[in-house]
């Protein structure tokens, strides 16, 4: 069967991309992924996405961008993407057992935060636990929080978190931080930022609540557990761009990023193009995302076109 653009990914980037997609009349097909939505579907309230002045939940956000693309003739799939083949155009994608060509594939896949690894982190998301301190920080206005990290990311975080946060703890496995000498010196000597050397989270408390309490330490060295008071927990130690699907077929950095052609969102291969999160380890934001979302979309036009 043979699509004239196939998406893979459908959190801000994919389904705008969808959108504008179909408002072309490319009848644009959209593969879901394993996390339908993206990043946005494990937060609570997002009050930085310009045209709601009420803040709306993350996961019905999604879905109202979903349903704005469906209004447009775009197509949804739940099935997940095995493999992709990028000996084209035509382009083939295989998902459990179904394959479409297409002339055109967007690639919308995303990125994942790392986190923890903790069962109550992991129920907590969203509820005092955040990966993303741009999108949260606000939340906490006048609390103490915590920070997991100690490269430049986690840093820039914390003093962030400062403008909010009445105190700011960042919790380091170490005894020294990864991050660069500048930043550390700005860390160091902030008034609202301690250091927990040595230490990993144990525990997030308090799952029964729905709301951060406290945190249960480790000490790296000598095994001995503490109790930290705080109502959020930020985890900036990486992230992952979802991109394994597309190793050794398309150019990317030497984090798994792919990389597009400046100013725009082609791939180096004609005919494929990237948006969101899985080209951005820098801004990392919906709305960031779906302007890529939007540039791809155009971009996957205009090369059709030239293409008769």
């Amino acid at each position: 069967m043979s699509e004239k653009v196939i998406i893979l990914g459908s959190g801000p980037a994919g389904c705008t991309a969808a959108i504008y997609a179909a408002r072309a009349d490319l009848e644009p097909l959209l593969y879901h992924g394993p996390q339908p939505g993206g990043q946005l579907t494990i937060t609570t309230e997002v009050e930085n996405f310009p045209g709601f002045p009420d803040g709306l939940m993350g996961p019905e956000m999604m879905q109202r961008f979903q349903q704005q693309a469906e209004r447009f003739g775009a197509r949804f799939r739940e099935t997940e993407v095995e493999s992709v083949d990028l000996h084209g155009p035509p382009f083939r994608i295989t998902a459990e057992g179904e394959t479409h060509d297409t002339e055109v594939l967007i690639v919308a896949t995303g990125a994942s935060a790392r986190l923890l690894g903790l069962e109550s982190e992991s129920k907590l998301m969203g509820y005092g636990v955040s990966a993303c301190a741009t999108c949260d920080g606000f939340f906490f206005r006048g609390k103490e929080i915590a920070i997991v990290g100690g490269g430049d990311t986690a840093m820039e975080e914390a003093l962030f978190l400062t403008k909010f946060a009445e105190k700011v703890t960042i919790i380091h496995r170490r005894d020294e931080l990864r991050a660069s000498q500048i930043m550390q010196k700005r860390v160091l000597e902030h008034p609202k930022i301690e250091v927990a050397w040595n230490k990993v989270v144990a525990e997030v408390h308090d799952v029964e609540k729905q709301k951060v309490s406290s945190l249960t330490l480790k000490d790296t060295v000598s095994g001995e557990r503490s109790e930290l008071a705080v109502e959020g927990l930020f985890v900036a130690i990486g992230h992952t761009p979802n991109t394994s699907l597309f190793e050794g077929k398309l150019d990317m950095d030497d984090q798994g990023y792919i990389r597009v052609a400046p100013g725009g969102t082609r791939t180096s291969v004609e005919g494929v193009f990237a948006c969101g999160d899985c080209i951005d380890h820098v801004y990392r934001q919906a709305v960031t995302a779906a302007g890529t979302g939007c540039m791809a979309a155009i971009d996957a036009e205009r090369w059709l076109e030239s293409r008769g």
